[in-house]
């Protein structure tokens, strides 16, 4: 009987873990993403005071890359076209961030265990991130849609313009910032229960 109950408790604190990483049930409305995920709204609010990106710009940036999944990664190449063979990076994590990114944001705030699969550690890195492209290349963090390209370009490269031929991923960009405003407004009417 007593190894029934420890066997029920590891499978249940198993389950409990497995949930924890689980993406929301909705990904579309970030009142119900911090309903279904509290902890994350913690999260968020305490990237938004220590760096100053407004929650709702650092969750869509979040969104774009990894759609709220823990352990996202770039797709794999193909090798003769079906083969499935070697991803373009090492990018990873729910912020999608190289490891030598991830490496840099580990160094300059003394974070050496954040792991870039968990989402505390990876909204404060897109909070310190768009703190870097406001200092470095002078974009707003209220600006989703310039901080996006910056974070896909690098504050060098925004400065740069080296997004200016890159139809696709100025269209990537305007969605991000259409989801940023969408959620905005969808916070001014919810955070108040969530805080």
């Amino acid at each position: 009987m007593r190894a029934a109950r420890v066997l029920l408790a590891v499978l249940a604190t198993l389950v409990v873990a497995g949930c924890a990483n689980s993406p929301p049930v909705s990904v579309e409305n970030i009142c119900l993403i911090f309903d279904d995920k509290r902890r994350w709204y913690r999260a968020a609010k305490s990237s938004e005071n220590r760096w100053g990106t407004p929650i709702h710009v650092q969750m869509a940036i979040i969104r774009q890359e990894s759609t709220f999944q823990f352990d996202a990664r770039p797709p794999r190449t193909k090798l003769l076209g079906f083969i499935p063979w070697r991803r373009p990076s090492d990018a990873y994590g729910y912020a999608q961030a190289l490891e030598s990114t991830w490496q840099q944001y580990r160094d300059e705030t003394g974070r050496r265990f954040a792991d870039r699969d968990d989402f505390r550690a990876a909204i404060d890195f897109v909070g310190w991130y768009t703190d870097k492209s406001q200092k470095i290349a002078g974009i707003s963090k209220w600006d989703p849609y310039n901080q996006y390209l910056a974070y896909h370009e690098g504050p060098g490269g925004w400065s740069r313009n080296t997004h200016a031929g890159k139809g696709w991923l100025l269209d990537v960009a305007r969605r991000v910032d259409y989801k940023a405003k969408e959620w905005g407004a969808q916070l001014r009417g919810c955070e108040g229960e969530l805080g």
